[in-house]
């Protein structure tokens, strides 16, 4: 295991070799259930010979598609060692599950912590943190490496006490090759880029995209495209057309504005690069500010993500009743309905709900 220097001294990574001759049982004691999602279940793991704590992801692997992309998985983490992404240490292969044991993050999401009462608000503190997020993308995109969920559940603090931040949750990333363009059509509506929504080509500017909505949001608790439905929201994000409202961008920086502008732009080849975020001014060392920052509407923002996900989560339990009920009631219930849900359509949107938010410590698990 080897150590590499960091912002918080050094952090633990290596190149994985999936493990087939031992059972994850065999190193590690399996704990308490983190959450689940649809690849699986995430446990906190003790490992015996050390005593550290670790996340496990297990993934079912019955077919081989299954099997496929979570080797895939374990591929890809083996490029991603930086201090700002979270790291896979281990991962072990039996007939029916793939269990990738990953750092385990204590810290909670971002926002979670900026609403307490020991986190400032300010617009410095939250520069800084989108320098660290930055930094981790910046080393995720000079690989051709694009992460395609980036949201505030997947921004997560290292420990309690810890204003250092990790990337989570890399069950969507993808390595883009130069002549193979890359759609989907999978995420969470307000943080989408215009590109994903219309199923065309995605890019490294696409998670750019995201950087924008997520500052927009630190900045001023409020979501530049949320609209009533998921289907309005998803119209908003194709139209592209936002402002910063006075009320609540009154007292933020001609800076912090441009550097949202500049990410927030349809054409994906008019957004900064991470490198060129980097760059700008409003990320550069300044004055500190002690204007402290509502987070009144931050504390609304979980609140509403909160329900969105338990409305979501009863949505897929109404579904599960439905197809156990009797073909007859089945097809006269279905067609009281009013057409698909906007989570069908977006299959991983039904996901929402699952790790990052059930748990104080993060997997980097897929939701």
């Amino acid at each position: 295991m080897a150590q590499a220097a960091g912002a918080e001294g050094s952090f633990e990574h290596c190149d994985v070799a999936i493990n087939t001759q031992q059972e994850v049982s065999d190193l590690y004691t399996r704990l308490e259930k983190l959450g689940e999602g649809k690849f699986g279940t995430v446990y906190r793991l003790q490992e015996k010979s050390s005593g550290k704590i670790r996340a496990g992801k297990y993934f079912r692997t019955r077919t081989a598609r299954e099997k496929g992309a979570a080797r895939a998985e374990v591929e890809l983490m083996n490029l991603l060692h930086h201090p700002r992404l979270v790291q896979c240490l281990a991962a072990f292969q039996s007939p029916t599950e793939l269990v990738m044991v990953m750092e385990y993050v204590a810290g909670g999401e971002l926002f979670e912590r900026i609403v307490g009462d020991e986190f400032e608000h300010t617009e410095p503190s939250s520069a800084q943190y989108l320098q660290q997020i930055l930094e981790g993308l910046q080393f995720m995109h000079n690989q051709t490496i694009v992460h395609l969920d980036l949201k505030p559940e997947n921004i997560v603090c290292v420990s309690p006490g810890s204003h250092c931040l990790k990337i989570i949750d890399f069950g969507l990333a993808r390595q883009l090759a130069p002549d193979t363009p890359v759609k989907v059509l999978h995420g969470t509506p307000e943080f989408m880029a215009p590109e994903v929504v219309a199923f065309e080509p995605v890019s490294c500017s696409t998670d750019m995209w995201s950087v924008g909505v997520i500052c927009y949001i630190l900045l001023s608790g409020e979501s530049p495209f949320l609209g009533d439905s998921d289907m309005e929201t998803l119209s908003n994000v194709t139209a592209a057309q936002w402002d910063f409202e006075d009320e609540t961008f009154s007292e933020i920086s001609q800076q912090a504005k441009n550097f949202i502008r500049q990410l927030l732009q349809k054409e994906p080849g008019r957004r900064l690069s991470s490198s060129g975020a980097l760059l700008h001014p409003w990320l550069q060392p300044q004055p500190s500010s002690t204007k402290v920052l509502s987070k009144e509407r931050i504390r609304q923002f979980l609140t509403r993500r909160k329900w969105q996900k338990t409305g979501r989560a009863l949505l897929a339990l109404n579904r599960l009743t439905l197809l156990t009920q009797s073909p007859e009631r089945r097809v006269s219930e279905a067609g009281d309905e009013e057409g698909p849900s906007s989570s069908e359509q977006l299959p991983a949107q039904e996901e929402e709900g699952g790790v990052s938010s059930a748990a104080p410590g993060q997997a980097g698990s897929r939701e």
